[in-house]
């Protein structure tokens, strides 16, 4: 299957998403052809990559200085003090602004990456290759970075769109079968949200997607992208429409940060899990039809998907959860502020309960 092509326009960026395999081959050549010039660059990595992409990648930079930095990519190792590292190599090796940094990697790589070189002479030029269906579908659109603080996730950070974003399937091919769950899940919510055609699609081929089955791994690629592009280019600060892309993350947030960001579970199982719970609540506020609801939990319990908060937590845990969804930066008052599902498509926004209210929904969820 031949690249396919994106173009994703905000007020501060326009650049291009290229999806396909064995694109890091041709990396100089896609880079020159969308402009982006430089003579030395920092490849930021995540561990887990396979040296022999690394040596492909590094192998198609001709003629370029190249610096590495690679780190354990995990959400206890997502804090200010590998943004510093980062930028403290930039600094000794008095990178120009037109000079460049790489993030290789998922989407902590970028959003530590990414957050680093907003910060660096107030903006480098940054280049995002991301390695996971998660990182390929949601957080390497639309120019989120940042990090995460005791406190809860993502709490310090900007907004800064690459210049590029360049997702090479082959590297897919290289994860755990849980990886690609994960990433399913943001693909799934972005059905969710907007696009029932889109779920229609999903409904009938999940499993070859979950197996990257060409040419349906790179559809669903493509149309969630497609869909998050479309939103971000409507609101890229995250005013307005753009809160729908968190249907499902304030529960989720709260599952990660509650286990204390454990390989237990990991974002997408977690925005599974919340999106789950979020489409609990809007049925239990009767936001939501009972035909939409038993649709999308079909989806999920024939496609395996992690489905039941049980599996993770116990009453125990319902005051740990509840303290950090208080703390979630979607909150505008003291309330809870929850994106909620009204139908396959459509979503309403800035949905504000009192803790109580919450509680007592998940009190009933982790006892029933």
């Amino acid at each position: 299957m031949k690249p396919v092509k994106l173009k994703v326009k905000t007020k501060l960026e326009n650049y291009p998403i290229i999806i396909g395999s064995n694109l890091i081959n041709n990396l100089d050549s896609l880079l020159k052809k969308n402009s982006i010039i430089f003579n030395q660059c920092l490849l930021v990595i995540d561990n887990n990559i396979p040296k022999k992409f690394i040596s492909r990648l590094t192998k198609s930079l001709k003629n370029k200085k190249i610096y590495y930095f690679k780190f354990e990519a995990n959400e206890k190792n997502k804090n200010i003090n590998y943004v510093n590292k980062i930028i403290q190599i930039l600094l000794s090796k008095n990178f120009s602004r037109q000079d460049c940094l790489i993030t290789i990697g998922g989407g902590i790589t970028g959003d530590v990456g990414g957050f680093a070189a907003s910060l660096y002479k107030r903006g480098l030029n940054f280049v995002n290759i991301p390695t996971t269906l998660l990182s390929q579908v949601d957080s390497s659109i639309g120019g989120k970075t940042g990090v995460n603080t005791k406190e809860g996730k993502n709490l310090i950070g900007s907004f800064y769109q690459p210049k590029i974003v360049i997702s090479d399937i082959e590297f897919l091919k290289s994860l755990p079968s849980r990886e690609i769950v994960c990433g399913y899940g943001e693909i799934f919510k972005h059905s969710l949200i907007l696009n029932k055609k889109f779920f229609s699609y999903l409904d009938a081929n999940s499993e070859k997607i979950l197996n990257l089955k060409s040419p349906f791994i790179e559809k669903a690629i493509f149309e969630s992208c497609k869909i998050k592009k479309s939103i971000v280019e409507k609101d890229e600060n995250e005013k307005s429409i753009r809160k729908i892309l968190n249907f499902g993350h304030t529960f989720a947030h709260a599952f990660e940060a509650a286990l204390g960001y454990s390989k237990k579970l990991n974002h997408g199982e977690a925005v599974i899990l919340g999106i789950v719970t979020a489409l609990k609540f809007s049925l239990n506020k009767k936001i939501i039809t009972y035909k939409n609801y038993n649709l999308i939990l079909n989806h999920i319990t024939s496609s395996k998907l992690p489905s039941n908060i049980k599996d993770y937590f116990s009453y125990n845990d319902l005051n740990k959860i509840l303290k950090f969804m208080s703390k979630d930066k979607k909150n505008i008052s003291k309330k809870i502020n929850l994106i909620l599902l009204k139908k396959i498509g459509s979503t309403l926004i800035n949905n504000e309960y009192n803790n109580l209210k919450v509680k007592e929904f998940l009190k009933k969820e982790l006892t029933d």
